[in-house]
């Protein structure tokens, strides 16, 4: 069970980036982002193969975000969450959300080594916001 404080972190953080992002409204990349974004959260959206998604811009990777977000959440297969979580960890970001399906175990150990706050084996970040945030 995730803390109220872990959850508070994440859900009030300066910004947050959303790795994976789809532009198909089935996918549930498209689905965090969405709620994410209508729930008042400012997050930008990333994927290397997408420019937009409803309007908003997408961008390739985390160097090309207007700034560095505070918090990470990522969509994607494991072996791109190990990229992402050394990239970010490279950039000094300690505040990471794998989405259930994305958890990378070695990831896991080196963002917590780092003293990272991980959350990782459910819930969705997605869920969580429609909970905690009316």
């Amino acid at each position: 069970m995730l803390s109220e404080d872990t959850i508070n972190a994440f859900l009030k953080a300066r910004s947050l980036a959303v790795f994976g992002v789809s532009r198909d409204p089935e996918k549930y990349g498209y689905k965090v982002y969405k709620t994410l974004k209508e729930k008042g959260l400012p997050v930008f959206a990333v994927n290397p193969r997408a420019t937009e998604v409803d309007g908003d811009p997408v961008y390739p990777g985390l160097q090309a975000l207007p700034e560095l977000p505070e918090a990470i959440v990522t969509v994607v297969p494991p072996d791109v969450t190990k990229a992402v979580v050394e990239q970010a960890l490279q950039a000094g970001i300690r505040k990471i959300w794998m989405q259930p399906g994305s958890e990378h175990e070695e990831a896991i150990r080196q963002a917590q080594q780092q003293g990272a706050t991980v959350v990782f084996g459910g819930p969705c970040i997605m869920v969580v916001a429609k909970t905690h945030l009316r």
